[in-house]
């Protein structure tokens, strides 16, 4: 498992997690919540201008988030909505910001960003054909196969399913992410072998993995197993670290971003 990049751990600097640090040209991460300036829930780097946070804190957020990202000074991003629609992205259509919940582009330049606080954030990225996707699953996403089609729209971008890489970044772990049983049922009747990151939990309830599920996706959709990384702990255990609204106790915090893309 990858640990927080170690020279942005401190209190003055962003935290982010780069599984693929050595890929040259690739500029990615996951971020964690800490180097920021906001307060309360949202402390102290949130990046969500949607969840009530100070403006003046989250553009603050924003300007120490760029000078990490480093590679552009906008980040495209999507109105996201728990579904499985995904946009194509290029320079001239960067700044617009689509309802759904996931992109793609093969123009180097372009950086991606999603936000979560224990939904899975999916990057995806081919090397050589500088092809890069980021996408938002929730676990409405996940049974709208959210996975599968960003992994179609990579491939309708050039991307070659051979070299196409995936890190699953933080998010809420099976040891925490309890639901309704009938939830639970309703992912083991639609997502073939789901039932299988599926366990017991208090009455009524049942525990599941997403990101072990999403990974299952992945693999029946063609992608080595070697292909896929899991990225950082589970969000609820490492709430010092990354947002979580379970952790939050259901109360409204602030979101973090994962980003992708080649540089220019």
């Amino acid at each position: 498992m990858e640990s927080l990049d170690a020279s942005s751990t401190s209190d003055n600097a962003p935290s982010v997690l780069r599984p693929w640090s050595a890929i040259s040209g690739v500029t990615h991460g996951f971020f964690g919540r800490a180097g920021g300036v906001s307060q309360g829930h949202f402390a102290t780097l949130n990046l969500s201008r949607m969840v009530g946070d100070s403006a003046d804190a989250v553009e603050e957020n924003w300007r120490r988030a760029r000078r990490v990202i480093g590679a552009a000074s906008h980040v495209a991003m999507v109105r996201q909505v728990h579904g499985n629609t995904v946009h194509v992205v290029t320079r001239e259509s960067a700044k617009a910001r689509p309802d759904g919940d996931g992109m793609v582009t093969a123009q180097p330049g372009v950086v991606l960003g999603v936000l979560s606080a224990d939904c899975v954030p999916i990057l995806m990225i081919d090397a050589k054909a500088h092809v890069a996707g980021a996408f938002h699953a929730g676990w409405r996403g996940v049974l709208a196969g959210l996975a599968r089609t960003g992994l179609v729209a990579m491939l309708s971008a050039g991307a070659d399913p051979s070299r196409i890489r995936v890190a699953l970044g933080p998010s809420i772990g099976p040891c925490c992410f309890e639901v309704d049983a009938g939830l639970a049922d309703r992912f083991a009747r639609e997502i073939e072998g789901a039932a299988a990151h599926r366990r017991e939990g208090r009455p009524g309830k049942a525990y599941l993995d997403l990101r072990a599920i999403v990974t299952a996706q992945l693999l029946r959709a063609g992608l080595r197993p070697d292909a896929i990384t899991h990225a950082g702990p589970c969000t609820r255990c490492a709430a010092v670290e990354f947002f979580s609204r379970r952790a939050a106790g259901g109360a409204v915090t602030g979101l973090q971003l994962s980003f992708v893309g080649f540089e220019p």
